[in-house]
């Protein structure tokens, strides 16, 4: 009954039912406990506490990792172990509490780097780079990103390798560092195009924008802003108003900037 259970979960889940997949799973779970499998029933409470994570139930979600954690611990599993311990951290992430999620990202990290797991090392370092420029500690997130794009490198996983390089950028960014954070979100752009993700890219090229007018290159900006309304018909229908009008703004300052530079070229012929 268990194995019919969990067979029905996981069709609903595929099918984006995830009240059904956890009354599945919650099924099978009670078959699990009387059996003498540990591994079955790591593996249903671990669903468990992924879908209730998905669904927004962060208390109910925790307690079966922390189930989950007791069982790992018990086999002596460091990837299982290393892996429900980023779970926990992401709990702790969507709770606010910041430094008990760092907690259990080292602890996990202990765990995972001996394991040689790049798929799961590249989340891990990742997931705390965004915690440690989060708590304004920038050099150590910086250092962290550049381990995640290591190992999503090593897998060949485009989509971190994507999101990595963007959320670097904006770090840099953030920073004053232009011309890095130039490199990390272009890169960013191309992996999302390779992907073909419109929506990626998009939110790439804003943050080029954002780039390109703190230093006043206009027409830079202007020509990230107008791909980004290219972008907006592949997305879906409607047409975001907040690009518009500051792709219109952007126009008129790049406009201004052009008719001044005559005016600045007569001077220095006049001196």
């Amino acid at each position: 009954m268990s194995n019919d259970d969990k067979h029905r979960a996981r069709i609903y889940l595929h099918r984006g039912n995830l009240e059904q997949a956890r009354h599945c799973y919650e099924r099978a779970l009670q078959d699990d406990r009387l059996s003498s499998n540990p591994g079955d029933l790591t593996d249903t409470l671990g669903n468990l506490g992924n879908i209730c994570a998905l669904a927004g139930d962060y208390v109910q979600a925790e307690r079966y990792y922390r189930e989950v954690l007791t069982l790992q611990r018990e086999r002596q599993d460091p990837n299982a172990i290393g892996q429900t311990l980023v779970n926990l951290g992401n709990i702790e992430v969507e709770a606010g509490r910041h430094e008990k999620a760092r907690a259990f990202y080292l602890e996990a990290l202990d765990y995972l780097t001996p394991t040689s797991n790049h798929q799961a090392l590249g989340i891990l370092y990742s997931n705390l780079a965004l915690q440690e420029a989060a708590g304004g500690q920038t050099e150590d997130a910086i250092r962290r990103f550049m381990q995640a794009l290591e190992s999503h490198r090593i897998v060949g996983d485009e989509q971190a390798l994507a999101v990595t390089y963007s959320q670097l950028g904006q770090t840099y960014l953030r920073q004053g560092r232009l011309r890095q954070a130039e490199k990390c979100l272009t890169n960013a752009s191309e992996h999302f195009i390779k992907l073909g993700q419109p929506a990626g890219e998009a939110a790439v090229l804003r943050h080029l924008a954002d780039l390109y007018e703190q230093e006043a290159s206009y027409l830079n900006a202007v020509r990230c802003l107008e791909r980004v309304l290219v972008l907006a018909t592949r997305c879906g229908p409607g047409e975001d108003t907040d690009d518009t009008a500051r792709l219109a703004r952007l126009r008129d300052r790049w406009q201004a900037q052009t008719r001044g530079l005559p005016v600045l070229l007569l001077g220095l012929f006049l001196c």
